[in-house]
């Protein structure tokens, strides 16, 4: 049994307390912390002889190590005894025996602390050295009238306090669910700061996506970041009435078995991996079902309103110039400079925007309609039980928008992670439009067409900003490797008639890549 202290989640401190009645139930507290933990941190570890302070050291180090037979000797004679991890190293100490917190120094302490986890019995005889960003694991023998009880108390100061607020909130979360017992297994994340957990339970699977509130950022204009700018989501809630609302028309979202918006916590149907792209690339049958898909959502009345909860409504924000723009200038602030190895100057920047916004501004809005904004392969999982579209499984949508059919619809012909033959591209564009044109006689095939060619381009100008971004703002240089068959798709929609104007600007200032775009 566990309950959690008064302290709020605005507080520097907050404390999780556990009545631990075995040596098993230490060891699951043990899992519990080890989930949360990261390289960097500092546990410290301290209470009554007897308590059961081994127990938790032992559990804590093997499930890190993910080796549940590990020897994990104590380091009372050694002080310090070093693991190297899948994740990162782990350094197990034991203070009892230093008699000044200076002897650390010696020992190397400050080195290990940087690149490890630090895992301290006796933490009391260095107080004074350690940070107050720490998680304080205290095991005590309690006597009450049925005689001697053991607990262990969690408190987490500074960063950790958050930490432990969000590790209480998803033991709630999943024990509510019936998922309190399952093995969790990390799952590959996104480009963004969320995380994804495998659940397991005996015949079943589900999802665990863990999306902490995001970082706002600077301010870049009008008092406003470049997120709220963009219209990006703040929090789950959005994902959450999205997944609801995709369902209702017919969309393989997963369904959602239980959510904490507050802690930004998600538990979800398990689509599985079967994805769109094998050895040879991108899978015909599959991609072409994407576009199926597509126009059967554009072809609905969707509503900008739906619920997330009894009494909760998320409304969808629009696609209109101000996130298209904004996202238009990421390419200017990373991708050219990058390039090019200097900024661009004044003039040349300004005339980049007015044309990107004479180019918008008559058709952002002009078919409004879902925009799910990365329908790529990456969020696609594919249905083989399912038949027709219901085999088409989407996820990360929680970014939606108002807007333009033709976004979509260029994300998936010009895959952002994968090469789409020339031949498969022009095979799903006729595909849509002939379904969009046979649903209805008023839907204008070339007006789409110059759509396509132009919301395709400003997503590839955004995503070529946002890869270099990636790389050199959040140290992931993985989607560099991508950038090549962005700019070749990019060539390939500004060569589009309706384009000339931007691709004179794009050859006038980056000739070696666009200058030859035809």
């Amino acid at each position: 049994m566990a309950s959690y202290s008064p302290e709020n989640r605005n507080s520097k401190i907050a404390r999780w307390r556990f009545d631990v009645g075995s040596e098993d139930a230490t060891i699951d507290v043990a899992r519990q912390v080890a989930g949360a933990v990261a390289v960097g941190d500092l546990v410290t570890l301290s209470g009554d002889l007897g308590a059961g302070k081994t127990t938790f050291a032992r559990a804590l180090i093997r499930e890190i190590m993910g080796d549940p037979e590990l020897e994990v000797p104590s380091p009372t004679f050694t002080l310090m005894q070093n693991y190297e991890g899948p994740r990162f190293p782990i350094v197990h100490a034991d203070l009892y025996r230093i008699r000044e917190p200076d002897e650390l120094i010696e020992l190397g302490w400050e080195d290990a602390a940087s690149c490890s986890l630090m895992l301290v019995e006796w933490p009391e005889r260095a107080e004074h050295f350690f940070t107050a960003h720490r998680l304080d694991v205290r095991l005590d023998i309690v006597p009450d009238s049925g005689g001697m009880r053991r607990t262990i108390t969690l408190t987490g100061t500074g960063g950790w306090a958050e930490r432990i607020q969000q590790a209480r909130a998803l033991s709630d979360l999943l024990d509510h669910a019936g998922w309190g017992n399952a093995r969790r297994d990390l799952v590959q994340g996104d480009a963004s700061s969320r995380l994804y957990e495998r659940l397991v339970l005996p015949g079943k699977s589900a999802i665990l996506m863990i999306s902490p509130t995001p970082k706002q950022g600077p301010i870049i204009r009008a008092g406003k970041t470049y997120r709220t700018l963009a219209r990006l989501a703040d929090d789950v809630s959005a994902f959450v009435a999205l997944a609801k609302g995709l369902r209702t028309f017919g969309v393989s979202a997963p369904e959602i078995y239980a959510a904490n918006i507050q802690d930004g916590l998600v538990l979800m149907e398990d689509l599985g991996s079967d994805g769109f792209v094998d050895h040879n690339g991108p899978i015909r049958e599959r991609y072409l079902e994407a576009v199926r898909l597509l126009a059967e959502i554009h072809g609905q009345e969707l509503p900008r309103a739906l619920p997330v909860v009894e009494g909760q409504y998320y409304t969808i924000p629009t696609y209109d110039l101000e996130p298209l723009m904004v996202e238009i200038e990421l390419f200017l602030d990373w991708y050219v400079p990058s390039r090019t190895g200097k900024p661009l100057s004044g003039s040349a920047r300004g005339i980049f925007l007015n044309l990107w916004r004479r180019a918008l501004e008559p058709l952002a809005l002009a078919e409004p309609t879902w925009v799910l904004r990365d329908f790529h392969s990456p969020n696609l999982i594919w249905q083989p039980s399912r038949e027709g579209t219901d085999r088409v499984g989407v996820i990360d949508f929680q970014d939606t928008l108002i807007g333009h059919p033709a976004y979509d619809v260029g994300s998936i012909i010009y895959d952002a992670r994968v090469q789409v033959p020339e031949s498969l591209a022009s095979e799903m564009t006729d595909l849509y439009v002939h379904m969009r044109t046979s649903k209805n006689s008023d839907f204008d095939g070339l007006r789409f067409s110059s759509a396509l060619a132009l919301f395709s381009a400003q997503r590839l100008t955004k995503i070529l900003g946002i890869f270099v971004r990636l790389d050199q703002r959040d140290g992931k240089p993985q989607y560099l490797k991508h950038i090549p068959m962005l700019e070749g798709y990019l060539r390939r929609n500004l060569s589009h008639h309706t384009l000339g104007p931007l691709k004179a600007w794009y050859g006038e200032h980056m000739p070696d890549l666009f200058g030859s775009a035809d």
